[in-house]
């Protein structure tokens, strides 16, 4: 085990042991999901991409039938019935080149940042869509009309209402056409919550307190609770973020040691900020944590809301990673809230941090009046507060320095629906479905960040992964996720594209008990196949959401059987062989129960039976392993038969000089084989070494005496042995030849032995094969370059310590003057020198 893991563990004991709320274990709170769909399988699905990147800011329109989609330095509008087929619409937005040379020389990447990453897409009123851009580091903002879909010609800046970082975590709504924007803006800005396309623009206090410390924002979600208040309330919009926690101890544990927390904060639509204190920022901005129950999960990576027809129902889910010291481990976990658990923390007490102690700590002192942080209300208007701007200082003041609520945000249940290992959860989507129960399901669809999708149901307090799809063949983030219920479609925004995928997919579930295990709200069984419920009569449809084993019943009790016969497979083995019968888990949740002729295969004293996840082994048959075999998938106390075998284990075959051998014969035959080729290859190896050894001593011989017989004593003096650089061509006269042999090679080269200078009559010439042409003469040399040697038939080469000369030589008179009949005499005076020259025996390695 990991030293990850078994902190991680021990840190979960410490939760069970101290009185957590959780009730559960984290193995009880992990689902596997039940079945797995490769992206080879999927079925229906239609992708959209053109050539640009990071599809990541999507705008459904249901009613009018559009899927508006920002990518970086494009905007595009899809048919939302089918995203593929060709009909869409494109604005090319592209950052100018001098922004791109600008972000450029601010040492940007110019491979992912200085482009025009659309960051905010939303409808702006009936006629227009408002967008930002990242526009290489270079915010801006336009409005676009929506019937002719072009790129106007004037822009806003944009520094206030989008970061000019694309990786930067941003969020945003248009609220009665206010803008109301969440992140860090300039390139050394505090993250900041503002509002804009507003007479009485807004933006968070910095001081003395920083109201956010290097937030992170990850959504944000409008509450109309204005609609129906019994107070006169007014409509809130809420922030989810994960910020840098200061020291603080709340109601939940000391949190002294967590790098960063998770936080929801909110606004009321009404602020226009305070009359001399804190103008033109929020008065009735407040904080408070969000905890999910479990140590160490405190990155909020995605928050969707979903209400039941009133503000009142709203339920939040949330879904959070590991903090940052648990980098090497890869785990998720996800919470529902209700808006009544986070009013109740923004209602009750404050926190204050004490400068002495350099920490947070609860507020315990006088609470100003009308309530700091709240809205006005009718009870506020009744007191003369029309406005944040009539509010007295005392509040005001107060607001300053207590944005931190002592209490938690606590998840529905006291504990997660989900706690899911190996899985990092990047975006959330959640649709509300009524089953043929008559009861509302939550469904969620998780994207991973590996390209995969994740869909559950939540039932009670747990959470039932239907199955999981890989939508990308190349692992990437989701990025996007929305829900069209008209269309009856999950739209997934990616690096790479758009997909639209359907809600469900009934068909995939072929029998009766596959549809009524899978817990599917969006599928029921009519008798005869698997259909979505919004498309077929309920009548005669069977669903089971809560249990997922009721409605399939047959003559058999709890044991399906397939419709049509199942075809049985004959498998025939000889005594001693091991024998494999495949049997295909749709289910992961499935468990394989063999029986043999009609009884459990796995009972007493069946040692050599083997069951795995491909099928059942049987190791070293024996006879009475023959029968028939099926194998049955059991899961919630049902059983499908999947595959059925006849087994036939033919006897070993009688012993004699005609018998065939018998396995382990041939197995020994076999390795005494093997052993005889290793034998033979260690052989010619050492044979190959030998002859190599011998080779390269012969070699070494060959080298330092140059012509020898073998056995043939070593001379006691040195010898310059010289090769000329072209040995002659043609033969002298007779009497010549036979006074030259003598000095001469039989390859026809000279040979000069130090102290014996050789004269004209001497010297060394052989006659060539008349195959070989005579090479024309060498060309005049200018008399300033021939340096006192100009005599001598080539160049004369002269190296550091033995030194050796090339000589040409000629049979035919030279028609050059430099090369006269004083050849003989300038060559005598020169080995007349060297002949007084010390040779040594080892001959300079430069010269050979």
């Amino acid at each position: 085990m990991s030293g990850g893991t078994a902190h991680l563990l021990t840190a979960l004991f410490m939760v069970a042991v101290m009185g957590y709320p959780s009730r559960r274990s984290a193995t009880d709170l992990d689902a596997t999901p039940r079945t797995t769909v490769t992206i080879d399988e999927l079925s229906g699905v239609r992708r959209f991409s053109a050539r640009a990147l990071n599809y990541s800011t999507l705008l459904l329109e249901d009613d009018r039938g559009i899927l508006y989609v920002g990518a970086r330095g494009a905007i595009f509008a899809l048919n939302s019935s089918d995203v593929a087929d060709g009909s869409h619409r494109t604005i090319h937005w592209e950052a100018s080149p001098e922004k791109q040379m600008d972000c450029l020389q601010k040492g940007k990447n110019n491979k992912t940042e200085c482009f025009n990453h659309v960051r905010f897409l939303q409808r702006l009123n009936s006629t227009h869509l408002y967008a930002c851009g990242t526009y290489a580091f270079h915010p801006l903002c336009t409005a676009i009309d929506a019937d002719r879909f072009i790129l106007p010609t004037h822009f806003e800046e944009g520094k206030e209402k989008c970061p000019y970082d694309p990786a930067r975590g941003y969020t945003g709504l248009i609220v009665d056409g206010g803008l109301y924007t969440a992140t860090r803006y300039e390139f050394r800005s505090l993250p900041d919550i503002r509002r804009n396309l507003h007479q009485r623009p807004l933006k968070t206090e910095e001081s003395p307190l920083h109201w956010l410390n290097d937030a992170e924002f990850v959504a944000s979600v409008l509450v109309r609770e204005s609609k129906d208040s019994p107070v006169g309330d007014d409509d809130k919009i809420y922030y989810f973020f994960t910020e840098r926690a200061g020291e603080e101890t709340t109601s939940f544990f000391d949190k002294s040691q967590v790098a960063r927390v998770a936080r929801v904060a909110r606004v009321c639509k009404s602020d226009v900020g305070g009359k001399k204190i804190l103008q033109r920022k929020w008065t009735s901005f407040m904080k408070a944590r969000l905890v999910c129950y479990i140590p160490y999960y405190e990155v909020l990576r995605s928050v969707c809301s979903l209400d039941g027809g009133g503000w009142a129902s709203t339920v939040f889910y949330a879904t959070f990673t590991l903090s940052a010291q648990w980098r090497t481990m890869e785990a998720s976990a996800v919470c529902r809230y209700t808006i009544s658990a986070v009013q109740r923390a923004f209602e009750g007490p404050y926190m204050e941090y004490q400068d002495s102690a350099r920490k947070w700590s609860r507020y315990d002192g006088t609470v100003p009046e009308p309530r700091p942080g709240s809205c006005i209300t009718d009870r506020s208007r009744r007191k003369g507060y029309n406005s944040s701007q009539d509010l007295p200082n005392s509040v005001l003041d107060f607001v300053k320095l207590h944005p931190l609520m002592f209490e938690e945000v606590k998840p529905a249940g006291g504990e997660p629906l989900l706690v899911k290992k190996s899985v990092a959860y990047s975006r959330l989507a959640v649709d509300r479905v009524r089953a043929l129960d008559g009861r509302f399901y939550d469904v969620l669809f998780m994207g991973t960040g590996d390209g995969w999708i994740h869909k559950a149901v939540v039932v009670g307090s747990g959470i039932h992964i239907v199955e999981e799809m890989q939508v990308f063949r190349d692992p990437q983030p989701v990025e996007s996720l929305v829900i069209s219920h008209a269309q009856r479609s999950l739209y997934v925004g990616a690096a790479s594209g758009i997909l639209q995928v359907p809600l469900a997919s009934c068909a995939r579930y072929a029998s009766c008990y596959d549809c009524i295990l899978a817990r599917d709200p969006y599928c029921a069984w009519d008798g005869r196949a698997c259909r979505a419920t919004a498309t077929a009569d309920s009548t005669g449809l069977v669903q089971d959401i809560q249990s997922g084993n009721e409605g399939c019943r047959s003559s058999s009790g709890r044991v399906c059987v397939p419709t049509g016969s199942l075809p049985w497979k004959n498998r025939t083995v000889l005594q001693g062989d091991d024998v494999l019968l495949p049997c295909d888990q749709r289910s992961n949740l499935a468990r394989a129960v063999w029986l043999l002729n009609g009884s459990e295969a796995l009972g007493t004293g069946q040692d050599r039976l083997r069951v795995g996840v491909d099928g059942l082994l049987v190791t070293d048959t024996l006879p009475q392993h023959s029968g028939a075999y099926r194998c049955y998938g059991e899961e919630r106390g049902l059983r499908m038969l999947l595959a059925a075998y006849s087994l036939t284990v033919l006897p070993e075959l009688p012993r004699g000089p005609t018998a065939a051998p018998r396995p382990h014969a041939a197995s020994q035959a076999a390795s005494d084989m093997k052993v005889a080729y290793v034998s033979a290859i260690i052989a010619l190896v050492v044979l190959c070494t030998v002859l190599s050894t011998v080779l390269l001593y012969v070699s070494c011989l060959e080298k330092r005496k140059g012509k020898y017989v073998l056995g043939e004593p070593r001379p006691a003096s040195v010898e310059l042995q010289t090769v000329s650089a072209n040995c002659l061509r043609k033969g002298r006269r007779e009497e010549e030849e036979e006074e030259e042999e003598e000095l001469t090679y039989p390859d026809g080269c000279l040979r000069i032995i130090p102290g014996e200078a050789p004269t004209a009559a001497t010297s060394p010439v052989k006659e060539l094969p008349a195959a070989v042409p005579p090479l024309p003469p060498p060309p005049p040399l200018p008399a300033e370059l021939t340096n006192g040697v100009g005599a001598l038939p080539n160049v004369l080469r002269k190296m550091n310590g033995n030194s050796y000369m090339l000589l040409q030589q000629q049979e035919e008179p030279l028609a050059s003057p430099l090369y006269s009949a004083s050849f003989t005499e300038e060559l005598s005076k020169i080995l007349e020198k060297r002949k007084h020259t010390q040779l040594v025996e080892k001959l300079d390695e430069s010269s050979v």
